[in-house]
């Protein structure tokens, strides 16, 4: 097939090039009934606008950058997966990078030379708090949305869960079922990961309401959120003299590890330890026993990050945003109420 020029276009559409040009590049003051004829025109010799050498004109690059800690994260691919295809409806392709949870690497991405030549914007998921990000960001000349919990100062927009409640629903649950010693696997020492310290806070309200004392004991740290941390955590808990009934996890995967030590100590899940997660990770679905679990809405997560970034492209002096994510609980068989369960009664 010869290649579709603009010329060809224009000339089936009956109109100059010029004005395909306008149609492509969306100029608004094209009329209805010209802007149908040359799309009907593109569309029937499917003509390939040169959005390379559009982009240059205009002064983009018509890519987004997507910064996370763990592309190999069952959630993170997962959000990755979602970006892409909300990125794809704007025009924009995606390039993903990790950080490895390294707060210089953060640091690298965030201030390099060569970034304002490569990307139209940035979806950062970082560890570093905004007021770091700020300092490292000095300039603030690349349109960048944060993914995550850090406490929203009006600097950048910013897209996230609430944790405190999501930790607390899931906790509630498992008071629910008439479990009373219940675990918590996640906790992390540094200031900045904001994110277990939001859970933690949501894991302990429920205990609150719930009249059941802090067990210090009980809450048990993570290094990362790795199936073999929670494998790891939960042996701990599961050789005290009065192990817990219960285990919220701060993640699934950490859930997944948690399970596998519970049923290498030969127990059964729940009726003798019920485990519930966060993430709502594909594997959780399939896993045995299915795991409960926190679903973050990563399909909103993503489609809103992209358009809010899309439009601070567009307009750089928009005030930053706080968006907040639903999540919904998901009960499976790893809490499902058994006939001895008060729950169940």
């Amino acid at each position: 097939m010869a290649h579709v020029t603009m010329k060809d276009v224009a000339r089936l559409a009956r109109v100059s090039p010029r004005t395909v040009s306008n149609v492509v590049n969306d100029y608004t003051h094209v009329s209805d009934d010209v802007r149908r004829r040359v799309v009907a025109a593109i569309d029937e010799l499917g003509y390939r606008p040169n959005i390379v050498a559009r982009n240059l004109r205009i002064g983009r690059t018509g890519l987004l950058a997507l910064i996370v800690p763990e592309i190999d994260v069952p959630y993170f691919s997962e959000l990755a997966r979602a970006v892409i295809d909300a990125a794809a409806d704007y025009g924009y392709r995606v390039m993903i990078d990790q950080t490895g949870h390294d707060h210089e690497r953060e640091r690298q991405l965030l201030t390099g030379h060569d970034r304002t030549m490569l990307f139209d914007g940035i979806l950062f998921s970082p560890l570093v708090t905004q007021a770091e990000i700020a300092e490292m960001d000095s300039d603030a000349t690349l349109p960048m949305i944060l993914l995550g919990e850090h406490a929203f100062t009006g600097r950048f927009d910013h897209i996230a869960i609430d944790n405190t409640q999501a930790a607390y629903e899931a906790t509630h649950h498992l008071v629910e079922l008439g479990r009373r010693r219940i675990a918590a696997i996640g906790t992390q020492p540094k200031e900045t990961y904001q994110t277990p310290q939001q859970r933690t806070a949501g894991y302990f309200a429920a205990l609150d309401d719930a009249a059941l004392p802090h067990e210090e004991e009980l809450v048990i740290p993570a290094a990362t959120y790795h199936r073999s941390d929670g494998y790891d955590a939960a042996r701990r808990l599961l050789a005290m003299d009065q192990p817990p009934d219960a285990i919220f996890c701060y993640s699934d995967l950490l859930a997944m590890g948690a399970m596998r030590a519970v049923q290498d100590a030969r127990l059964r899940i729940p009726d003798d330890v019920a485990v519930i997660g966060i993430d709502d990770i594909e594997e959780g679905r399939y896993s045995t026993p299915s795991l409960s679990t926190v679903s973050l809405d990563k399909d909103f997560i993503a489609t809103r990050a992209v358009e809010r970034l899309v439009e601070r492209i567009e307009k750089p002096e928009l005030d930053a945003q706080q968006i907040v994510a639903p999540h919904t609980l998901i009960v499976r068989d790893s809490t499902r109420p058994s006939p001895s369960d008060p729950a169940s009664s």
